[in-house]
């Protein structure tokens, strides 16, 4: 195993709704890690592309533009704030029209070539939690510890109904659902990147399990890690 400055690094990848991004979020308080959240930063950019009025096809002006985009993560009090262009952007990309727009960009070389750098970057010297759809085939296939955290089609929707409802957003549990399947096969069927589970990853199913219990599962499977290799806590 390599040896980091900070720790290990821990990836989480799975598909939209398995609940990747509260898992990374509390596995890395646990473990006093910093969470990357990949994905709110895919779903930043998607934002700006479309603020922009740009056409994802035209890959010569998605080129220019993401020349010059400032995409960051910071955190306070617990909370993740989503910074795009020197604004907050968090509450504005958890939408369904983002995530069907986010899978759509996210293959794209030009959208992955200015986000792959800042996310190595932030992971390189271990001690980070990061979650997305590609982080342990494609970002990090050199992490130390892998998961692949996944759920029903029907129990992910049911969750994504439940957090856009208590956004304020008026959405369906039918819709829901039809729209996890959709960006499933988007994601599963791109050419670049596409959602797959890394061999080396350990498949968690949390479609009856709570969040705790899910946790509580890596932790231990974390602490096996550490003690099989002896790189630092």
């Amino acid at each position: 195993m390599k040896k980091r400055t900070n720790g290990i690094i821990i990836a989480i990848d799975g598909p939209s709704g398995a609940g990747k991004s509260t898992v990374a979020r509390l596995l890395a308080e646990r473990l006093g890690y910093l969470q990357v959240d990949t994905g709110a930063m895919y779903r930043a950019a998607a934002l700006l592309i479309s603020r922009a009025g740009l056409d994802p096809a035209d890959l010569t002006a998605l080129e220019e533009f993401c020349r010059n985009i400032d995409i960051s993560l910071e955190y306070s009090d617990g909370r993740q704030t989503v910074i795009a262009n020197g604004i907050d952007v968090t509450d504005q990309i958890r939408t369904p029209e983002m995530s069907l727009l986010t899978s759509r960009i996210s293959s794209l070389k030009p959208v992955r070539d200015a986000l792959l750098k800042s996310q190595r970057q932030m992971g390189n010297g271990g001690g980070v939690v990061l979650e997305g759809r590609d982080i342990g085939t494609v970002v990090f296939p050199d992490a130390e510890l892998k998961f692949f955290l996944s759920a029903s089609a029907e129990e992910r929707g049911r969750r994504r109904c439940e957090e856009l409802s208590g956004n304020g957003s008026r959405v369906t549990l039918v819709d829901t659902i039809a729209d996890v399947i959709k960006r499933d096969r988007q994601d599963s069927d791109r050419d670049i990147a596409p959602l797959r589970q890394a061999d080396d990853a350990i498949a968690i199913d949390s479609s009856h399990l709570s969040v705790e219990d899910v946790i509580d599962k890596m932790v231990h499977l974390y602490r096996e890690k550490i003690s099989s290799t002896g790189n630092h806590i």
